[in-house]
């Protein structure tokens, strides 16, 4: 699961627990500038990952990590599809987070506030 925040214009999201390892990944910080918009979509996961590198997929269970898929770079950490939030991105070193959060709701509405209030 992950914590997203946001600070200083930075969204920020905190890879937690075991996650960190099967991620190879803690933290990801992206300028506000760079974010486009979240959204709660529990269907997501079914969609092709692509090409692992690093992280961890076993299907059903989690998907963690860097996928690239069509030139995309997608940063995955989801174990339960029904608390998954995607967070479409420009101009970064990933096109979009599919980020396993507490509360999708909430999550969404923080990073569109965010982006509203720029």
């Amino acid at each position: 699961m992950a914590l997203v925040s946001v600070a200083n214009d930075t969204l920020t999201v905190e890879v937690e627990g075991l996650d960190r390892l099967w991620a190879v990944k803690s933290r990801i910080e992206i300028p506000l500038g760079n974010v486009r918009g979240a959204t709660a979509d529990p269907g997501i996961v079914r969609e092709p990952k692509g090409i692992r590198a690093p992280g961890t997929h076993l299907p059903g269970v989690i998907v963690a990590g860097t996928f690239h898929r069509d030139g995309e770079k997608v940063f995955w950490d989801v174990k339960n599809p029904e608390r998954a939030v995607v967070i479409e991105l420009a101009d970064a070193k990933y096109t979009r987070l599919v980020i396993e959060v507490a509360d999708p709701r909430s999550t969404v509405a923080l990073v569109e506030q965010a982006l509203r209030s720029r």
